[in-house]
């Protein structure tokens, strides 16, 4: 077991420094100066005055001197200093990364609390009028975009109900009211477009496990059915089920993007795309290495967890 945590944990290290390559490099083949686009009077500096500027940022160096650089920095723990407010990223992503793990974990279980009920009575009753609208339900909920279902009701709230969320953020262990508030609109509209994947995820899987011979021993042996279906079929049906939540997961941390800027939530996504916008290389650097460091981390412990679903599995 420790053996293997330890090779996944080499591969995420591995899978990381190959992001910071691949967006250290991107970021910087975008059109645009940052210079001239965080300097108002950059039209009347001259061609010394904007070297200049770029020799303080760094910006004049090669690539690979700037790439290194900035690496020793993450490995310090340093991600570097905002080029547009020149203050240091990690502060600024701090700020933020609350609101994203509030939104994205709030998602989540509105997805499960939905998806996991409606998916085990899908599989459960068959081609039956529960099934049918279970996944009428799915395929709905996979048919309208985030950015377009946030902007219907944010308008329809605001027109008809004559009420807002409100603005800003607190924390769910400052003001548990305020948070839900603020997060509740916002975290429905993400969790519906999960849900739907995840409910028919858990009814394929649950369909499957159901159809094997122990299930039928089970049933032999006279066991109810509500226990043979929770305690031993759903158990091993989990597998894909959480499979699935880890991978989307991550896509819930950059899914939230469009409605944080949509509901106005100064979240990580929203000062990423403003980031981008300013052509901020070092706070685009930062976000997305804190993504990927998510994505590496959920991973392992999804396959972790696979042990647990199914004593049966092993690692070596």
């Amino acid at each position: 077991m420790w053996i293997y945590i330890v090779r996944r944990t080499l591969q995420g290290v591995l899978v990381l420094c190959l992001v910071s390559l691949t967006i250290f490099a991107l970021v910087r083949s975008l059109p645009g100066d940052v210079i001239l686009m965080q300097l108002d009077q950059a039209a009347a500096l001259s061609k010394e005055d904007l070297a200049r500027a770029r020799q303080e940022l760094g910006l004049d160096r090669p690539f690979w001197q700037q790439y290194g650089t900035w690496m020793r920095g993450v490995l310090h723990g340093d991600l570097g200093h905002s080029l547009t407010s020149r203050k240091p990223v990690s502060a600024e992503l701090g700020k933020r990364v609350t609101l994203t793990l509030h939104l994205a974990i709030l998602a989540l279980c509105v997805a499960l609390l939905m998806a996991i009920p409606v998916g085990i009575m899908s599989a459960v009753w068959q081609d039956t009028v529960t099934d049918y609208t279970g996944r009428l339900c799915a395929i709905i909920g996979l048919s309208f975009p985030d950015f377009w279902l946030a902007t219907v009701i944010i308008t329809f709230m605001a027109i008809w109900w004559r009420w807002m969320p409100p603005m800003g953020f607190e924390p769910i262990w400052v003001d548990p009211v305020k948070c839900l508030e603020q997060l509740f609109i916002p975290a429905l509209i993400i969790g519906a477009r999960l849900s739907a994947v995840l409910m028919r995820m858990t009814r394929s899987a649950l369909l499957e496990v159901l159809r094997e011979d122990y299930v039928r021993t089970a049933r032999a042996k006279g066991l109810r059915e509500r226990v043979i279906i929770l305690k031993h079929a759903l158990k091993n049906a989990c597998i894909p089920v959480v499979t699935l939540i880890g991978q989307q997961f991550s896509v819930l941390l950059g899914g939230a993007v469009i409605v944080e800027v949509i509901f106005l939530l100064p979240g990580v996504g929203s000062l990423t795309l403003d980031a981008v916008m300013l052509r901020d290389y070092t706070m685009v650097q930062g976000a997305v290495m804190f993504f990927a460091t998510v994505m590496v981390g959920i991973n392992l412990l999804v396959d972790v967890s696979y042990a647990w679903f199914d004593p049966r599995i092993r690692y070596r």
